[in-house]
């Protein structure tokens, strides 16, 4: 398949990404990612390995779009996980050191 990816043109194939993928470590995910393999890659790190140019010279947008098109799954922002916030009374009472919500706080 022939994409665009900064201004440049390549003939991307999904066992040519997969191929060139093989034995990359994944960075940690931050924004969007994709799934190749069995393993989830940061879309500015797979554009940056299978074009080798710099991650400021693309946007993520037209590497997700490559990778559709080639068939891979790419998921967005990573979801973030609700903290527990305490009550006040909560908080005051893990302060002094009450049993009962010790263990409410020790769980979070």
């Amino acid at each position: 398949m022939r994409c665009v990816i900064a201004r440049y043109p390549f003939d991307l194939t999904k066992m040519g990404v997969l191929e060139t993928m093989k034995g990359i470590k994944p960075e940690l995910v931050t924004g969007e990612s994709v799934t190749i393999g069995r393993r989830r890659y940061p879309v500015k790190q797979v554009g940056q390995v299978i074009t080798r140019q710099d991650p400021r010279d693309f946007n993520s947008g037209e590497v997700v779009r490559a990778m559709t098109r080639l068939g891979f799954t790419c998921h967005g922002l990573p979801e973030a996980v609700p903290a527990h916030v305490l009550t006040p009374l909560e908080n005051a009472s893990a302060l002094l050191g009450s049993g009962a919500t010790q263990d409410a706080v020790e769980t979070v």
